[in-house]
Parts: structure tokens; C-alpha cells; sequence
């Protein structure tokens, strides 16, 4: 019966992570130019000569040098607007013919910029809620503007405001170019780190404009890549005391290179570079990279994984728990039976959803 439920649930899962048609193979680029301005840039080297050994040796005082990487200004631009919630789905279809209601939007500049002016106006939804009790939730990859808006009602019912934020180039930060969310994880390496880095900043803004509005315990939610920035920014920032990461992985290049979902980003680079040698090119957007800076601070913690994950192997969540038990971190750990997209099916939806509000609301 296991077998059978595990082949079941296996090819539910690939029919999941297949059913967009628009996943576009592009070659490996460096992105040097994402890199200008960057702190931690002296002494890495010649870039233009050996691009693959600058990066590496980038990465490696990044890492050594995080605060300062991730560091930002305050946004002093911050404004509640009201718009109507339109989808900009990611599956082909963009769906803005058709609104979704109004909806209450943080937006800001963007403390890190970015060439693309609609990526650089940050946009957050807002859910209030009375009381000094506040979660930044970060849905997954190529999330939709409804994606976790149910998540943050529930978390209102519990007294607790949720501050729901489009990650950098997901919905209405989506350059007109693009179907995907492509700019945020790409065979562009400085890109993709680039975003990742304004994705902590924007993070760390949100946890501003909270504050200033009253607020004064906070949390972190995120889903699958959102789980990934959630965890960099937590370890950078000591007011994100209770974190939930749903969907846990190791090392960022390790889920691309063996991930379903980004399959298609494996196939423009595989031949020009190994595993090995991504995997130092990302390593300063890479959760593994950051448990000393995590250990820092007096934090609970949620790891959320599933069984049958084909895009976030159980392996590497599994490590991540071994990391979080060998240092004595304070945490929990739940694993779901299904999926990584099944994750979002019913009925696992209710199971993930119950697992993380209720840490959240105890801990927080």
C-alpha cells in the first residue's frame, strides 16, 4: 500500500510541475554587471578574466561579511495604498482581465534597485490585525498575488496582522517581458543573487514599517524559495524571533541542479558548469551558509518538509534538521505526506496551514 500511495502521489506531483508550458531554457550567464556597487567586492579578483573563480571568491567574503551584504537603508517613502487584486499568474494565462476585490498595499522603494523600474516599488498586502503581533509571509516561486492570502486570514483570526509580500519580479513586480518570475532564479548567477539580496532588504523595510505602526513581536512565514529568503533575512535580523519554514532546503544551487520545478534551468547550464561550482557560486544565497549568523540570536523555529518532494528533496530538509539539532537550535519539525506542489492540493493544504498557524499563534 505505501508503494502504491508513494507512485500515486509521484506522479500527481510530476503532472503538477509539468503543466506549465511556458518554462524557457536560457544558457548560463555570469551577470557580472548585478555585481557593481556590491559590498564585499575588494579583493575578489579579476572578473571579467575568470568570472567562475571571482564568484567564488566572492561568495566566500560575502559570507564572511554578511551584515554588511545585507545591509540597507529604511525606505522613506512607505504608503498604504487600495487597489483591486488582479492574479498575475505565472502559468501562462495572466488573468488581469478579471479582478479579485480590493486589497490594502504596502508600497516602498525597494532599499536595493534593480534595472527594472515596476521590480523596484515594493508591494506587501496588508491584513491587520489589533494587537502588537505581526508575520511576513513569502509565498513560493512564481506565486500568484492570491498565493497565501488565506494563510494570513487564518493567522487574523488568531489576532495576529500578516503582511503578505511580493517577492522581487513575482506579480505586480513582474517585468512585461516575462510569463515567470524568471529574474529571481535563472542561469543568470548574478542576478539571482541579486535578487535574493533584495528580497532580505525588502524583508528587514517590512519589519520597519511594522514597527512603526505599533507592532513589536514578529515572525517569518515562507514557502519553498520564500522559506530560503526567510531564512537568510532571520539570520540577519534579530526581531525575526519565531520563524516557519515551509519547505526547507540546504543549498540553493542543489535544488536547482536536482529539482522538478527548475529542471529547465539545469538544461541551460549543466554543460557549462558542475554542481560543485554552482553551489559557490550561490553560496551566499544558500540557507546552509548562515547558521552561524542564525545562531546569534534566541530564535523557535518550524521546519516543514514532505515526504514525497520532488523539487525540495527530503534529503536536504533533512539535513537542515540535522543542522538545526546539532546546534540545539530551538525547534519543531513536521513532515507532510505528499508533496511539494501537492502541498498546495487539498487535503494537505489544511494540514500544512494547521501545522504552521498553530506554531505561529504558540509562539509568537
Amino acid at each position: 500500500m505505501r508503494r502504491r500511495y508513494q507512485k500515486w502521489m509521484c506522479e500527481w506531483e510530476t503532472r503538477l510541475t509539468t503543466r506549465d508550458t511556458n518554462r524557457v531554457v536560457r544558457p548560463l550567464e555570469w551577470g557580472l554587471e548585478w555585481t557593481r556597487g556590491w559590498p564585499c567586492m575588494d579583493g575578489a579578483g579579476a572578473a571579467a578574466d575568470r568570472p567562475e573563480a571571482f564568484f567564488h571568491e566572492l561568495n566566500r567574503r560575502i559570507i564572511e561579511n554578511s551584515d554588511q551584504f545585507f545591509a540597507y537603508r529604511t525606505p522613506t517613502d512607505f504608503r498604504l495604498e487600495r487597489h483591486q487584486v488582479q492574479l498575475h499568474a505565472s502559468g501562462g494565462a495572466d488573468g488581469n482581465e478579471r479582478g479579485y476585490g480590493m486589497g490594502d498595499f504596502l508600497r516602498f522603494t525597494s532599499a536595493v534597485e534593480s534595472p527594472y523600474p515596476v521590480n523596484n516599488t515594493a508591494n506587501a498586502r496588508w491584513f491587520p490585525a489589533r494587537g502588537r503581533r505581526a508575520v511576513i509571509v513569502l509565498p513560493q516561486w512564481n506565486a500568484d498575488a492570491l498565493s497565501h492570502n488565506a494563510l494570513c486570514r487564518m493567522l487574523n483570526f488568531c489576532g495576529i496582522a500578516g503582511l503578505r509580500l511580493s517577492m522581487p519580479y513575482h506579480d505586480v513586480r513582474r517585468p512585461p517581458e516575462l510569463e515567470r518570475a524568471d529574474y529571481a532564479v535563472s542561469a543568470n548567477i548574478g542576478r539571482t543573487m541579486a535578487a535574493a539580496r533584495q528580497a532580505i532588504a525588502d524583508i528587514r523595510s517590512c519589519l520597519d514599517w511594522l514597527e512603526q505602526r505599533g507592532y513589536r513581536r514578529f515572525a517569518v512565514l515562507g514557502t519553498s524559495l520564500g522559506s530560503c529568503y526567510a531564512f537568510i533575512a532571520s539570520a540577519h535580523d534579530e526581531r525575526l524571533a519565531v520563524n516557519a519554514f515551509n519547505h526547507a532546503s540546504t543549498y540553493f544551487a542543489d535544488v536547482v541542479w536536482t529539482g522538478q520545478s527548475t529542471r529547465h534551468v539545469r538544461a541551460g547550464i549543466e554543460s557549462a558548469i558542475t554542481l560543485d561550482s554552482l553551489r559557490r557560486c550561490w553560496a551566499a544565497i544558500s540557507p546552509m551558509s548562515y547558521f552561524e549568523q542564525f545562531s546569534r540570536f534566541g530564535k523557535k523555529s518550524l521546519i516543514v518538509y514532505a515526504t514525497y518532494d520532488l523539487t525540495f528533496l527530503p534529503e536536504f530538509s533533512r539535513q537542515v534538521v540535522d543542522e538545526f539539532q546539532r546546534r540545539r537550535l530551538d525547534h519543531q519539525v513536521a513532515v507532510l505526506p505528499c508533496g511539494h506542489y501537492t502541498t498546495g492540493e487539498t487535503p494537505y493544504k489544511f494540514l500544512d496551514a494547521w501545522h504552521l498557524v498553530r506554531f505561529i499563534s504558540r509562539a509568537l
